[in-house]
């Protein structure tokens, strides 16, 4: 009987416990019929762990500059969230006001 991996720390040590599997390495339980449905949603949240989604209005939380120019974008600028990607640096692809469209890190934006 062949078991997916942890989905967290990707395990292949998992083990079944009625409806649930479990991982001893990182102690993550999950259902695997309900599984598909939460690693679809890409979660990503803002300097005060506020959900961000695609169309929200946002604010800069602190002075950034912009790589491969010198200019830089003051705290407090306004931004719309195009779109959420998945990505290690940035994750909003956003229209920001007096920049035009760029990548933003989610850290770096408070929701407004």
């Amino acid at each position: 009987m062949s078991l997916p991996p942890c989905p967290m720390c990707n395990s292949e040590y998992v083990y079944p416990d009625q409806n649930h599997l479990i991982c001893p390495e990182c102690s993550h339980e999950w259902n695997p019929s309900e599984a598909s449905s939460e690693e679809d949603t890409l979660t990503v949240k803002d300097a005060n762990g506020t959900l961000l989604e695609e169309g929200d209005k946002v604010t800069l939380a602190k002075d950034l500059k912009v790589k491969g120019s010198s200019m830089v974008m003051k705290i407090g600028t306004k931004a719309v969230i195009r779109r959420i990607v998945e990505g290690k640096d940035h994750q909003l692809d956003c229209k920001v006001d007096g920049a035009g469209e760029m990548m933003v890190t989610a850290k770096f934006v408070k929701k407004a």
